[in-house]
């Protein structure tokens, strides 16, 4: 498996080291294209910004989705001195923001760099010490030292920013970096991709947009193709960490990809078709891949806005368990992401209009 993992790992780093902020996914997608490009029938982009990769086999039509875009900012001001002011594109945390170095992508596509300013910890009070302090409250320092300085730089309201981070390897198995929510599911439905020999099935590998700010790109390709059955691709919380007793860990490193149960607050998320749920589940038995199944608490997939699109789609998830999701430093362990992807090629193979109907 070594050799795997380290094929792997090129493509996860390739795809987590990319630029793609919700609604900005121009330079991630190029890559996802190239690489699907070489194992499928066809590859397009629809007017949306998904890109969907072709396989052909027979006439049961089974979706994949893996979401293209990253958490992210946009610059929502420009103060006198030159100091840029952050709105959040998708789900960030307050406590994450501080310190960290951002990437701004400007319209002719350079990127300049700026850091996460705040008051020094010297000249905080006992009382704000004790505070996080919000985003709309932090500023980023571009090193200019007017307005007219940042935007002749080019910078502009509205400019994308992610952050400066470096998908390293800690271990042989285990990798940090941003954005692996969810480019390890990108990489996953691609090397599943590349190795699905589909009978009964065609397939379509849909690296979706704007999962981030409300499952858009999802929900846009499922209406378009009509699929018979769906698999969503994405992280989920592995809180095996100190301080998180057992039964609110959802998920564990290292043992296997997460088959979803259900997930989301009332109504808000997606219980898996039992249908695709059992095929998922048999598949991982029958092929001896380990599995762990998770009930997710808060978030979603993907799969929830393809399961209710037109008539409604039977669907499902395997998610692949990661640590400290939504920050800089996501952590994972690439045999689960393997895992994640011969489950996904075996599981597929498996799905008839016969089964799910």
């Amino acid at each position: 498996m070594a050799g795997e993992i380290d094929e792997f790992w090129s493509l996860l780093k390739k795809l987590s080291d990319a630029f793609g902020v919700s609604g900005f996914e121009d330079e991630i997608r190029g890559i996802v294209m190239d690489e699907l490009r070489s194992a499928a029938d066809e590859v397009r982009v629809d007017k949306w910004g998904n890109v969907i990769a072709v396989k052909r086999g027979g006439d049961t039509k089974v979706m994949w989705a893996a979401h293209m875009d990253e958490i992210g900012f946009l610059v929502r001001a420009i103060d006198e001195k030159g100091f840029l002011y952050l709105a959040p594109v998708g789900g960030w945390s307050d406590l994450v923001v501080p310190a960290q170095r951002l990437r701004i992508r400007l319209d002719d596509g350079r990127i300049i760099y700026g850091v996460v300013g705040m008051k020094p910890p010297h000249l905080l009070s006992p009382e704000e010490q004790k505070q996080v302090i919000p985003l709309s409250k932090l500023f980023v320092d571009i090193g200019v030292s007017s307005r007219e300085e940042a935007e002749k730089l080019g910078v502009r309201i509205g400019l994308p920013a992610d952050l400066d981070r470096e998908a390293v390897r800690l271990t042989e198995t285990r990798v940090t970096g941003k954005a692996f929510d969810d480019r390890v599911g990108l990489a996953a439905m691609i090397w599943a991709f590349k190795h699905i020999d589909p009978a009964e099935q065609t397939i379509y590998a849909v690296a979706t947009v704007q999962e981030e700010v409300g499952l858009k790109g999802a929900r846009v390709a499922a209406f378009a193709l009509r699929p018979d059955a769906a698999i969503a691709l994405d992280v989920t919380t592995a809180n095996d960490v100190p301080g998180v007793a057992v039964q609110d860990r959802v998920v564990e490193l290292g043992k296997g990809p997460a088959i979803k149960v259900a997930d989301g607050r009332n109504a808000g998320g997606l219980i898996a078709h039992p249908k695709i749920f059992k095929i998922l589940v048999e598949t991982a038995k029958q092929e001896g891949i380990p599995y762990q199944l998770e009930l997710l608490p808060g978030g979603t997939t993907d799969a929830a806005a393809i399961a209710f699109t037109a008539e409604g789609v039977p669907a499902g998830t395997i998610s692949i368990p990661t640590r400290y999701i939504h920050s800089p430093v996501e952590l994972l362990d690439l045999r689960d992401a393997l895992n994640t992807a011969k489950l996904l090629e075996k599981a597929s193979t498996r799905i008839n209009k016969n089964i799910i109907n």
